[in-house]
């Protein structure tokens, strides 16, 4: 019997030129797959769980039951996985603890999907954005030059 697979690393970024404007996501597996994107109006937020969703819609098609660490510099994604932010939305009926509706549920509903119920272990670690971490600068380099396509609408 073969030990399990290393998870899979993936960095994620997203980015906007104004919040709301134009965006982009995108994310790299180091010396492997990435991919990016764009949108014409949109905010960091969605960017930045844009970017986790489509890489997880990506790198499950291979091996679905590959364990995958998700490294991001947004807070707002990772914090909602390590500290349970999830589990109140649901038990709240996707409410906030302020009682208002979850903002972005729209892509949070298919990324718990993928993070939580695929099959796989999906773990996220915080890296502090623009701090020297090569993978890091990497996608946020892709995801900015995402957004300025997005800007003038290539």
């Amino acid at each position: 019997m073969h030990p399990p697979a290393e998870p899979l690393t993936v960095y994620t970024d997203g980015s906007c030129l104004g919040n709301p404007g134009p965006g982009g996501w995108a994310w790299v597996v180091p010396e492997g797959p990435s991919d990016s994107g764009g949108e014409a109006r949109t905010t960091n937020q969605r960017m930045e769980i844009t970017a986790v969703l489509e890489a997880l819609r990506s790198l499950g098609r291979d091996d679905p039951k590959r364990a995958v660490r998700v490294v991001s510099d947004s807070s707002y994604v990772v914090r909602c996985f390590q500290d349970g932010w999830w589990q109140g939305w649901l038990r709240r009926g996707w409410r906030n603890a302020a009682g208002k509706p979850v903002a972005n549920r729209d892509l949070w509903e298919p990324l718990l999907e993928l993070a939580l119920r695929s099959g796989r272990t999906v773990d996220f670690a915080w890296v502090k954005g623009h701090s020297g971490d090569p993978w890091n600068d990497v996608v946020d380099q892709l995801a900015l030059a995402a957004a300025m396509a997005a800007r003038s609408g290539a």
